[in-house]
Protein backbone atom coordinates (compact mmCIF):
# COMPACT_ATOMS: atom_id res chain seq x y z
CA UNK A 1 0.00 0.00 0.00
CA UNK A 2 1.63 3.52 -0.99
CA UNK A 3 2.02 5.98 1.85
CA UNK A 4 -0.20 8.88 2.14
CA UNK A 5 2.30 11.31 0.47
CA UNK A 6 2.47 9.10 -2.57
CA UNK A 7 -1.12 8.78 -2.59
CA UNK A 8 -1.55 12.11 -2.35
CA UNK A 9 0.86 13.07 -5.54
CA UNK A 10 -0.20 10.50 -7.19
CA UNK A 11 -4.13 11.95 -7.21
CA UNK A 12 -2.43 15.54 -7.47
CA UNK A 13 -0.70 14.00 -10.71
CA UNK A 14 -4.30 12.64 -11.57
CA UNK A 15 -5.65 15.85 -11.22
CA UNK A 16 -3.81 17.74 -13.07
CA UNK A 17 -4.25 15.20 -15.83
CA UNK A 18 -7.77 15.63 -16.19
CA UNK A 19 -7.35 19.57 -16.06
CA UNK A 20 -5.01 19.64 -18.93
CA UNK A 21 -7.34 17.17 -21.04
CA UNK A 22 -10.19 19.68 -20.66
CA UNK A 23 -7.66 22.22 -21.16
CA UNK A 24 -6.83 20.65 -24.96
CA UNK A 25 -10.61 20.02 -24.99
CA UNK A 26 -11.58 23.67 -24.74
CA UNK A 27 -8.46 24.39 -27.28
CA UNK A 28 -9.50 22.22 -30.16
CA UNK A 29 -12.88 23.30 -29.81
CA UNK A 30 -11.72 27.36 -30.09
CA UNK A 31 -9.83 25.90 -32.82
CA UNK A 32 -11.97 23.90 -34.29
CA UNK A 33 -15.49 25.93 -34.36
CA UNK A 34 -14.64 28.51 -36.39
CA UNK A 35 -13.30 26.55 -39.03
CA UNK A 36 -16.28 24.07 -39.41
CA UNK A 37 -18.19 26.94 -39.58
CA UNK A 38 -16.41 28.73 -42.03
CA UNK A 39 -16.42 24.97 -44.51
CA UNK A 40 -20.10 24.37 -43.77
CA UNK A 41 -20.66 28.25 -45.14
CA UNK A 42 -18.84 27.40 -47.75
CA UNK A 43 -20.52 24.39 -48.52
CA UNK A 44 -23.99 26.22 -48.32
CA UNK A 45 -22.73 29.06 -51.12
CA UNK A 46 -21.68 26.16 -53.59
CA UNK A 47 -24.78 24.46 -52.89
CA UNK A 48 -26.59 27.69 -53.88
CA UNK A 49 -24.48 28.29 -56.55
CA UNK A 50 -24.95 24.58 -58.18
CA UNK A 51 -28.59 23.60 -57.15
CA UNK A 52 -31.21 23.67 -60.01
CA UNK A 53 -33.86 26.79 -58.92
CA UNK A 54 -36.78 24.14 -58.11
CA UNK A 55 -34.94 22.77 -55.36
CA UNK A 56 -35.49 26.14 -53.56
CA UNK A 57 -38.86 27.18 -55.15
CA UNK A 58 -40.67 25.32 -52.46
CA UNK A 59 -39.59 27.64 -49.15
CA UNK A 60 -38.20 30.69 -51.83
CA UNK A 61 -40.66 32.68 -53.22
CA UNK A 62 -40.31 35.80 -54.99
CA UNK A 63 -37.22 38.60 -54.48
CA UNK A 64 -35.95 35.19 -52.87
CA UNK A 65 -36.17 33.40 -55.60
CA UNK A 66 -34.92 36.16 -57.91
CA UNK A 67 -32.00 37.11 -55.65
CA UNK A 68 -31.29 33.26 -56.01
CA UNK A 69 -30.99 33.18 -59.70
CA UNK A 70 -29.40 36.56 -59.93
CA UNK A 71 -26.76 34.59 -57.64
CA UNK A 72 -26.48 31.82 -59.94
CA UNK A 73 -26.12 34.18 -62.91
CA UNK A 74 -23.44 36.22 -62.00
CA UNK A 75 -21.53 33.52 -60.05
CA UNK A 76 -22.60 30.35 -60.38
CA UNK A 77 -24.25 27.91 -62.84
CA UNK A 78 -26.87 25.37 -63.53
CA UNK A 79 -27.08 21.91 -64.58
CA UNK A 80 -29.26 22.36 -67.47
CA UNK A 81 -27.99 22.81 -70.73
CA UNK A 82 -28.12 26.42 -71.75
CA UNK A 83 -31.53 27.08 -70.14
CA UNK A 84 -32.09 28.55 -66.80
CA UNK A 85 -34.30 26.15 -64.04
CA UNK A 86 -36.41 29.01 -63.83
CA UNK A 87 -37.29 29.05 -67.49
CA UNK A 88 -38.19 25.12 -66.99
CA UNK A 89 -40.87 26.29 -63.58
CA UNK A 90 -41.93 29.06 -65.49
CA UNK A 91 -42.53 27.32 -69.02
CA UNK A 92 -43.46 23.82 -68.23
CA UNK A 93 -47.02 22.63 -69.05
CA UNK A 94 -47.55 25.58 -71.08
CA UNK A 95 -49.22 26.42 -74.22
CA UNK A 96 -48.01 29.38 -76.35
CA UNK A 97 -50.36 28.48 -79.33
CA UNK A 98 -51.36 31.92 -80.85
CA UNK A 99 -49.28 34.15 -79.20
CA UNK A 100 -48.09 37.40 -81.72
CA UNK A 101 -45.90 40.13 -80.47
CA UNK A 102 -47.19 43.50 -81.94
CA UNK A 103 -45.34 46.37 -79.89
CA UNK A 104 -42.12 46.30 -82.09
CA UNK A 105 -43.59 47.53 -85.09
CA UNK A 106 -44.32 44.34 -87.09
CA UNK A 107 -46.29 41.25 -85.95
CA UNK A 108 -44.09 38.55 -84.66
CA UNK A 109 -44.88 35.03 -84.45
CA UNK A 110 -43.71 33.67 -80.89
CA UNK A 111 -42.98 30.22 -80.54
CA UNK A 112 -40.90 28.64 -77.26
CA UNK A 113 -39.30 26.02 -76.96
CA UNK A 114 -40.81 24.68 -73.66
CA UNK A 115 -44.31 24.66 -75.11
CA UNK A 116 -46.10 21.21 -73.88
CA UNK A 117 -46.95 20.74 -77.28
CA UNK A 118 -43.03 19.88 -77.82
CA UNK A 119 -41.00 20.61 -75.12
CA UNK A 120 -40.62 16.71 -74.98
CA UNK A 121 -40.09 15.58 -78.62
CA UNK A 122 -36.37 14.53 -79.54
CA UNK A 123 -34.23 16.85 -81.07
CA UNK A 124 -31.91 14.16 -82.36
CA UNK A 125 -30.72 11.26 -80.87
CA UNK A 126 -29.47 13.01 -77.57
CA UNK A 127 -32.14 15.63 -75.92
CA UNK A 128 -34.96 17.11 -76.55
CA UNK A 129 -36.76 20.54 -77.93
CA UNK A 130 -36.88 21.93 -74.58
CA UNK A 131 -33.64 21.13 -73.71
CA UNK A 132 -31.71 21.92 -76.24
CA UNK A 133 -33.77 23.35 -79.53
CA UNK A 134 -33.08 27.19 -79.00
CA UNK A 135 -31.82 27.50 -82.43
CA UNK A 136 -34.80 25.75 -84.31
CA UNK A 137 -37.33 27.16 -82.22
CA UNK A 138 -35.62 30.76 -83.17
CA UNK A 139 -35.88 29.83 -86.90
CA UNK A 140 -39.36 28.67 -86.21
CA UNK A 141 -39.88 32.45 -84.81
CA UNK A 142 -37.95 34.31 -87.48
CA UNK A 143 -39.46 31.91 -90.54
CA UNK A 144 -43.10 31.94 -89.77
CA UNK A 145 -42.68 35.43 -89.27
CA UNK A 146 -41.38 36.05 -92.67
CA UNK A 147 -43.01 33.60 -95.17
CA UNK A 148 -46.54 34.30 -93.03
CA UNK A 149 -46.59 30.74 -92.71
CA UNK A 150 -47.05 28.60 -89.72
CA UNK A 151 -43.24 26.55 -89.46
CA UNK A 152 -43.25 25.17 -86.03
CA UNK A 153 -40.09 23.93 -83.67
CA UNK A 154 -40.16 20.41 -84.19
CA UNK A 155 -40.90 21.15 -87.84
CA UNK A 156 -37.35 23.26 -88.21
CA UNK A 157 -35.45 20.76 -85.43
CA UNK A 158 -36.38 17.61 -87.96
CA UNK A 159 -34.88 19.87 -90.67
CA UNK A 160 -31.51 20.99 -88.72
CA UNK A 161 -30.64 17.52 -87.87
CA UNK A 162 -31.73 16.16 -91.68
CA UNK A 163 -29.22 18.87 -92.77
CA UNK A 164 -26.17 18.27 -90.31
CA UNK A 165 -26.84 21.22 -88.13
CA UNK A 166 -27.94 19.43 -84.65
CA UNK A 167 -24.37 19.08 -82.30
CA UNK A 168 -25.83 16.27 -80.52
CA UNK A 169 -25.62 17.21 -76.47
CA UNK A 170 -24.98 20.67 -76.78
CA UNK A 171 -27.46 22.30 -78.94
CA UNK A 172 -27.76 23.29 -82.35
CA UNK A 173 -24.04 24.28 -84.76
CA UNK A 174 -23.85 28.23 -85.71
CA UNK A 175 -24.64 27.29 -89.05
CA UNK A 176 -28.25 26.34 -88.36
CA UNK A 177 -29.14 30.12 -89.13
CA UNK A 178 -27.82 30.70 -92.32
CA UNK A 179 -28.70 27.55 -93.75
CA UNK A 180 -32.11 27.77 -92.51
CA UNK A 181 -32.62 31.24 -93.97
CA UNK A 182 -31.14 30.24 -96.95
CA UNK A 183 -33.76 27.19 -96.90
CA UNK A 184 -36.75 28.45 -96.15
CA UNK A 185 -36.19 31.34 -98.67
CA UNK A 186 -35.46 34.28 -96.75
CA UNK A 187 -31.90 36.63 -96.59
CA UNK A 188 -29.27 36.22 -94.10
CA UNK A 189 -26.13 38.71 -93.24
CA UNK A 190 -24.12 37.96 -90.64
CA UNK A 191 -21.45 40.19 -88.55
CA UNK A 192 -23.17 42.76 -87.29
CA UNK A 193 -22.77 46.34 -85.90
CA UNK A 194 -24.56 47.90 -83.03
CA UNK A 195 -25.67 50.29 -85.89
CA UNK A 196 -26.53 47.37 -87.96
CA UNK A 197 -28.69 46.01 -85.42
CA UNK A 198 -30.75 49.10 -84.76
CA UNK A 199 -30.86 49.42 -88.96
CA UNK A 200 -32.37 45.98 -89.34
CA UNK A 201 -34.94 46.10 -86.90
CA UNK A 202 -36.15 49.68 -87.99
CA UNK A 203 -36.35 48.37 -91.53
CA UNK A 204 -39.26 45.70 -90.71
CA UNK A 205 -36.24 42.71 -90.31
CA UNK A 206 -35.33 40.20 -87.65
CA UNK A 207 -32.19 39.70 -85.72
CA UNK A 208 -31.05 36.46 -84.53
CA UNK A 209 -28.37 36.58 -81.72
CA UNK A 210 -26.50 33.69 -79.80
CA UNK A 211 -26.32 34.98 -76.51
CA UNK A 212 -23.04 33.62 -73.90
CA UNK A 213 -23.78 33.75 -69.88
CA UNK A 214 -25.56 35.93 -68.29
CA UNK A 215 -29.40 37.51 -68.55
CA UNK A 216 -30.54 34.83 -71.00
CA UNK A 217 -28.67 31.59 -70.46
CA UNK A 218 -26.24 29.52 -68.56
CA UNK A 219 -24.01 28.89 -71.38
CA UNK A 220 -25.24 29.52 -74.87
CA UNK A 221 -28.47 30.43 -76.66
CA UNK A 222 -30.22 31.68 -79.61
CA UNK A 223 -32.74 34.46 -79.50
CA UNK A 224 -34.45 36.70 -81.66
CA UNK A 225 -34.35 40.26 -81.53
CA UNK A 226 -38.01 41.97 -82.60
CA UNK A 227 -37.94 45.40 -82.35
CA UNK A 228 -36.50 48.62 -81.29
CA UNK A 229 -38.57 51.08 -79.35
CA UNK A 230 -38.57 54.99 -79.62
CA UNK A 231 -35.52 55.47 -76.70
CA UNK A 232 -33.44 52.52 -78.21
CA UNK A 233 -34.25 49.58 -75.95
CA UNK A 234 -34.68 46.69 -77.75
CA UNK A 235 -37.69 44.00 -77.78
CA UNK A 236 -36.51 40.22 -77.82
CA UNK A 237 -38.17 37.29 -78.70
CA UNK A 238 -36.56 34.43 -76.23
CA UNK A 239 -37.61 31.28 -77.52
CA UNK A 240 -37.09 30.27 -73.70
CA UNK A 241 -38.84 32.64 -71.82
CA UNK A 242 -42.07 35.05 -72.42
CA UNK A 243 -41.49 36.75 -69.68
CA UNK A 244 -37.88 38.23 -70.91
CA UNK A 245 -39.69 38.37 -74.29
CA UNK A 246 -42.09 41.24 -72.63
CA UNK A 247 -39.38 43.03 -71.28
CA UNK A 248 -37.45 45.73 -72.92
CA UNK A 249 -33.32 45.64 -72.72
CA UNK A 250 -30.53 47.85 -73.57
CA UNK A 251 -28.65 47.14 -76.83
CA UNK A 252 -25.27 47.36 -75.03
CA UNK A 253 -26.31 44.42 -72.64
CA UNK A 254 -27.31 42.48 -75.46
CA UNK A 255 -23.85 42.99 -77.51
CA UNK A 256 -22.30 42.63 -74.68
CA UNK A 257 -23.25 39.33 -73.96
CA UNK A 258 -23.51 37.91 -76.90
CA UNK A 259 -19.70 38.33 -77.64
CA UNK A 260 -18.58 36.71 -75.27
CA UNK A 261 -19.02 33.99 -77.53
CA UNK A 262 -18.59 34.98 -80.90
CA UNK A 263 -18.30 32.97 -83.67
CA UNK A 264 -17.60 33.53 -87.11
CA UNK A 265 -20.36 35.24 -88.75
CA UNK A 266 -22.02 35.81 -85.28
CA UNK A 267 -23.14 36.32 -82.72
CA UNK A 268 -26.04 38.65 -84.72
CA UNK A 269 -27.60 37.73 -87.88
CA UNK A 270 -29.92 40.16 -89.91
CA UNK A 271 -32.61 37.81 -91.45
CA UNK A 272 -35.47 39.35 -94.06
CA UNK A 273 -37.22 39.01 -96.95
Amino acid sequence: MADPITAKLLAHIAAQAATDEQARKRLLILILGPTVTFLLLIALILYILTSPLSIFAEWAMGDELDAIEDLQINYGYNQNIGIYEQDYIEGSGQSYEGIVFTDGGMEVVYYNQLDERWADKMYGTTGTIGEGACGPTSMSIVISTLTGEPHDPIELSNWSVANGHRCEGNGSYHSLIPAAAEGYGVSCKGDLSAQDIVNTLSSGKLVVALMSEGHFTTGGHFIVLRGVTSNGKILVADPASYKRSEQEWELSLIIDEARKGAAAGGPFWAIGN
